[in-house]
């Protein structure tokens, strides 16, 4: 019996396991401590939590070789549950590096609105005004929707520890395990404002949503289950290289639906009407999250289900892939085009589309793998679209964390009310002008134009012509609004406007010049710093082009 029970049992590679079991443990250490700590030492979560996702990223270290594997089935040492590969360890770094930045994004954030959050609730609005004039908080945006301090940490790091768990899942129940963790706390993020009707409606959409495409893909993966007998990546992808006739009918509407879910996640068209809404009514630093991890999260999910587990049906999904690359670009940067100026959150609106229209970009290398030739093309494929998420997710959490700054003096968060930046804040203005260089693929943006040309050439390569024309299509018209914006940056102020009766009341003629938190300030200095870098050595992240990952 002892013998027999052996068979069975495995020890845990713990090392192998540890950056996202760090997060998690991090989590749960931020919870108790809030129960401990008085209001007044409630900064010190905040700490907590940054040196847990620090603790984390450093624990990579010791992975980059990409040859650790555990959870493995007794009877087949192939078919493991989590593993610890080049790709795992890449998109974990940009997970929690990712964090890392949203968390010193978010300190401000919690600090101003937590120091707000009395016990009189809604009477913090003492003019009755609600609506939008009493959304101030760290971004200038009144005294409702105060954010608890404990709530907001551990949220952020339970769905950071799913995000990171996510890209070593090698079996769809833990891919959905983790799809959701990283999920689920989103949601609590995007609505955690008390008393913000904004708040609660971008979190009911965001909710409503997900779970209907969570409950797609559920039945999907059911599908693919009943036609293969298994759950493992490595078994599906050869059960489906001959899968019973009767049953192939079957596993082709699973393998559609199981995609689907991945798709809501990267805001592919037409999953993504939540999007806009979803990042206007969030915390900024939330939508900065939701914007680069969110993504990070739907596109190895999707990189994984689609090369490793379903290669057999590379006819259904590749075709399908590309015309959601096509779509997706398009749709966002046409509605990135149509945002004015003059609209209330008309710049947070318009990183929203352009962040489906970079969706769009980064799906073009996973449709190309479903035409690859061989699984070494394929893999080839998918380090392009890695590439480009490493430089989207600097020069975006970047962005972002310029806009949290401009908001935090004008309540609105128009795009005219960037116009004259440069004279009152010209290192914000240089760097958030470099930020756009960089998504619109324009010098000295280099990083963005090497990693545009790589999605470019990859298209080409798997004979996506039309894939590819609609891309350059799609880069033109994207130089429109990002140039636009960039020279809003550079033109004279406008003249101080005589206040009227209306924005007496509201306070809105003469914003105040608030001190810029030291967090916020590391933010924009450390995006910057990486998006230089990278432009100036940008073999740094191309190399992961040219190299299999998977």
């Amino acid at each position: 019996m002892t013998a027999l029970a052996g068979g069975y049992v495995q020890s845990v590679d713990w090392l192998a396991i540890a950056p996202p079991t760090i997060t998690a443990v991090a989590a749960l250490a931020v919870l108790v401590a809030d129960l401990f700590l008085a209001e007044r030492n409630k900064p010190l979560l905040g700490w907590l939590a940054t040196g847990g996702l620090a603790l984390a990223a450093l624990f990579l270290l010791p992975l980059r070789d990409g040859d650790r594997r555990t959870f493995c089935l007794t009877s087949d040492g192939g078919a493991c549950s989590y593993t610890a590969d080049h790709f795992a360890v890449v998109i974990q770094l940009l997970v929690l590096g990712g964090a890392l930045l949203t968390a010193l994004l978010s300190m401000s954030e919690v600090h101003d609105r937590g120091a707000d959050n009395t016990p009189e609730g809604p009477d913090t609005d003492p003019e009755g005004r609600g609506g939008d004039a009493g959304r101030v908080g760290s971004e200038g945006r009144g005294g409702r929707g105060n954010v608890p301090a404990g709530e907001f940490w551990f949220l952020l790091l339970s769905s950071a520890a799913g995000a990171a768990l996510l890209p070593a899942s090698r079996d769809l129940a833990t891919l959905v395990v983790a799809l959701e963790v990283a999920s689920l706390p989103a949601f609590a993020l995007v609505g955690l404002r008390r008393g913000d009707r904004l708040s609660s409606e971008a979190a009911l959409k965001f909710f409503l949503s997900s779970v209907t495409a969570t409950a797609v893909m559920l039945m999907g993966v059911s599908f693919v289950y009943a036609a293969t007998g298994s759950l493992h990546l490595s078994r599906i992808a050869g059960a489906l290289g001959h899968v019973d006739p009767r049953l192939d009918t079957l596993a082709q509407v699973g393998v559609v639906l199981t995609l689907v879910g991945f798709a809501f996640k990267t805001a592919a068209v037409p999953f993504h009407f939540w999007v806009p809404d979803t990042y206007v009514g969030a915390p900024l630093p939330v939508a900065a999250y939701l914007s680069v991890i969110g993504k990070a999260v739907g596109f190895s999910g999707l990189i994984l289900v689609t090369v490793l587990a379903f290669p057999a049906y590379a006819d259904v999904w590749g075709p399908a892939v590309a015309v959601l690359a096509g779509l997706t670009m398009t749709a966002g940067n046409v509605a990135a085009l149509r945002q004015r100026p003059d609209r209330a959150h008309s710049a947070v609106r318009l990183l929203a589309w352009s962040s489906v229209a970079q969706a769009g970009y980064l799906l073009v290398p996973i449709a190309a793998a479903g035409y690859a030739d061989s699984s070494g093309d394929a893999a080839h494929a998918v380090g392009s679209t890695v590439a480009y998420a490493l430089m989207y997710a600097a020069v975006n959490l970047g962005a972002f964390a310029v806009a949290a700054l401009v908001t935090r003096t004008h309540q609105a968060g128009r795009l005219s009310d960037y116009r004259g930046l440069y004279a009152s804040r010209p290192a914000a203005a240089l760097a958030l002008g470099f930020f756009l260089l960089c998504l619109a693929g324009l010098p000295p943006g280099v990083i963005g134009l090497f990693a545009k040309v790589t999605v470019f050439s990859a298209a080409v390569d798997a004979g996506l012509g039309w894939l590819a024309v609609v891309m350059a299509v799609n880069v033109v018209i994207a130089l429109y609004y990002y140039l636009q914006w960039t020279a809003v940056l550079f033109r004279a102020p406008e003249p101080a406007a005589q206040p009227t009766a209306e924005t007496a009341a509201t306070g809105a003629a003469a914003p105040a010049t608030r001190a810029v938190p030291a967090s916020l300030t590391a933010v924009i200095g450390l995006a910057a710093v990486l998006g230089v870098a990278l432009s100036g050595a940008p073999q740094l992240v191309l190399r992961f082009a040219s190299g299999a990952l998977l």
